[in-house]
């Protein structure tokens, strides 16, 4: 592996004054910085991050901390802030909490010993005293708060979007399956159907899950159908839940969407590819994870003004699990 001492060595000059160049710190001839430029070049140079992290007690480097990696929804923002991190020249670190105060402690830990020059965080912690005692910027992702500047999607216009669809085609005993109660974007989702679906003439039941994880779907499926037995359609938490109480109906020989319509939400790449395919509400992922990067690096850089909060827009995705006009 190439060393800083080894392109010192090829342009003929000190490793102090290659680090000069490497920092843009300091006098550097330009004669003297084109033969270090040249011998990087040779090379394929590339100083190691975190030792420069270290000596300088600063980075490139942006720590990323996710509630979940399992759900694909989640991996979809995270390609959104790598892509636009690495075009800003920076570097990105991620932790994955698993819904675990501890780990998501342990990782924001990791990330201030790495010296990382700020954070996006789409977890629901941040009110614990260590983000207040980080004093790095920090941009809340798919979720909010009125202490950080936050990019989020519109719930509660996708939770009223999804109602509106199902009365619209017919349903008349709708189900609305409520989010975690600590996830606020759940919740403003499922207010938007609620207070929808107050105002219309048709019967509605709540029933409240307290996750998104694979492996508890199954249950909510099941738990749907014996409480609810005769519900034409559900709105369901997630897109994770949505198809588990697409294959419980179905298990149940119940016709899709003929005796039971579903709406998802998040719009995962799986929501395409079951069967029948899943109608939902698409969130952007990819675009909000962009944007919180965005925001973040021009905090960090206080180029300008900065907006406090991003919200962006929803759509609903009509497929197979939902009646056509």
């Amino acid at each position: 592996m190439v060393t800083i001492k080894d392109v010192a060595q090829e342009a003929g000059v000190s490793v102090a004054t290659v680090s000069r160049v490497l920092n843009d710190n300091g006098y550097v001839g330009a004669e003297t910085r084109e033969k270090v430029m040249k011998a990087i070049t040779k090379f394929n140079y590339s100083p190691n991050e975190v030792a420069r992290s270290l000596y300088k007690r600063e980075s490139r480097l942006i720590g990323l901390l996710l509630p979940d990696i399992t759900n694909p929804f989640f991996p979809q923002l995270a390609r959104g802030v790598e892509d636009e991190v690495n075009q800003a020249g920076y570097r990105l670190l991620l932790g994955n909490s698993d819904e675990s105060i501890q780990k998501e402690l342990d990782y924001i830990q990791t990330f201030a010993q790495n010296n990382v020059v700020g954070m996006i965080s789409a977890t629901n912690h941040v009110d614990h005293e260590l983000y207040e005692a980080l004093a790095l910027p920090l941009v809340l992702l798919d979720r909010t708060s009125e202490d950080y500047p936050a990019v989020y999607a519109d719930g509660r216009e996708g939770g009223l979007l999804a109602a509106k669809a199902l009365v619209e085609k017919g349903a008349k005993r709708i189900t609305v399956m409520k989010g975690p109660s600590h996830i606020k974007p759940a919740q403003d989702r499922f207010r938007g159907a609620i207070e929808y679906l107050s105002q219309e003439e048709v019967d509605f039941s709540v029933m409240s899950t307290t996750s998104y994880s694979f492996e508890d779907a199954k249950g909510w499926a099941e738990e749907l159908f014996s409480k609810y037995s005769d519900t034409d359609a559900v709105i369901a938490s997630n897109d994770i839940v949505g198809i588990a109480i697409l294959h419980e109906a179905l298990r149940l020989g119940k016709r899709i969407p003929e005796d039971v319509q579903i709406i998802g939400y998040d719009d995962i790449p799986q929501s395409s590819l079951s069967y029948p395919t899943l109608s939902t509400i698409r969130q952007p992922a990819y675009e909000m994870g962009k944007q919180a990067a965005k925001l973040l690096i021009t905090i960090i850089r206080k180029e300008q003004e900065i907006e406090r909060s991003i919200q962006l827009p929803v759509e609903l995705i009509e497929r197979n699990t939902t009646r056509k006009e």
